[in-house]
């Protein structure tokens, strides 16, 4: 297999993406903000920074710290809103980027009337339901966990919108295959998982927590193997197709989501520390499928073989 011959495209909720590898929301801003360091349109696509209805400024600093492998933040859904997102940052990506819209709101009819707003945007593919933040102090993980909250959400945005709907998942729960379940059942194109893990970090010299808010989203490697578990059993248990998310930093990380039943992979914490990380992926993708004889990412898709 050469080079020349591998089609890295993938389908994602009915959506052609060039390639499995895309970025993830609260980490890209709205897209416009890493045009210095990449060509959007060398990638799969982008999830925008979840919107409100209005803006908002989230939490007060300090709000990121550094962890071992990983990093703790606690940014609290700070936006711009819907209307500036329209107006002002969605006309400013680069025409031929797939992107996607994140949606957040502390009640159930808010999320659904942002989706009602964004229904039928140009150049919009998709929206995806942050049902999963862990650090703010109402909405988000208060859905994400309870499996009655979180059907309403879904069946509330399934109605408001004709647009392909991504439920994205909290891992703070007893199963993610019954979350899935729901999602499906209440009309989701596809998930996306994991969002961050609840977790705190301590100044045991001031004995304070380090964050303003206390606790914060863990991300990066330190959570892979846990986003890996996650996707692999929603895998098992839903037909939907999966974006995995999780301490993505090499194409060997995403190719392992692949494997384990995701169509598609979201690069976020590791864009920190250099935004070419996700062209580096899409590369090495598109290399090991060479090497290895497979035509393209699709057919690693579920691929998992199990020990002996």
């Amino acid at each position: 297999m050469t080079a020349a011959g591998i089609d890295l495209s993938v389908d994602f909720c009915g959506v052609r993406l060039a390639n499995p590898v895309m970025l993830a929301s609260g980490t890209c801003g709205y897209g416009t903000e890493l045009e210095p360091f990449l060509d959007l349109r060398e990638l799969g696509g982008i999830f925008a920074k979840s919107l409100t209805l209005a803006p908002r400024a989230g939490n007060p600093s300090p709000r990121i710290v550094e962890t071992p492998s990983g990093m703790l933040n606690a940014i609290g859904l700070e936006n711009v809103g819907v209307e500036a997102f329209l107006s002002e940052k969605l006309p400013a990506i680069p025409e031929g980027v797939v992107v996607f819209a994140s949606v957040f709101e502390q009640e159930v009819e808010g999320y659904a009337r942002v989706c009602e707003r964004l229904d039928g945007a140009p150049g919009l593919a998709g929206i995806e339901i942050n049902a999963s933040c862990p650090h703010v102090k109402a909405g988000g993980a208060e859905f994400g966990q309870d499996p009655g909250g979180l059907a309403d959400l879904v069946r509330a945005c399934r109605a408001a919108t004709r647009l392909p709907l991504v439920v994205k998942l909290s891992p703070n729960v007893t199963s993610i295959a019954e979350m899935g379940r729901i999602c499906r059942g209440e009309g989701a194109d596809g998930l996306s998982l994991i969002n961050s893990l609840q977790a705190l970090e301590v100044d045991v010299e001031a004995r304070r927590p380090v964050l303003y808010n206390t606790i914060g989203g863990l991300t990066g490697p330190a959570i892979r193997p846990v986003a890996l578990r996650m996707v692999w059993q929603l895998a098992q248990a839903v037909e939907i197709p999966i974006c995995g998310i999780g301490g993505i930093s090499t194409a060997a990380d995403a190719i392992a989501f692949l494997l384990c039943g995701a169509r598609c992979v979201q690069v976020g914490t590791a864009s920190y520390r250099d935004p070419g990380t996700a062209v580096e992926i899409r590369d090495g993708i598109r290399a090991y499928c060479e090497r290895h004889g497979v035509p393209g990412p699709a057919a690693l898709v579920g691929a998992l073989e199990r020990p002996g």
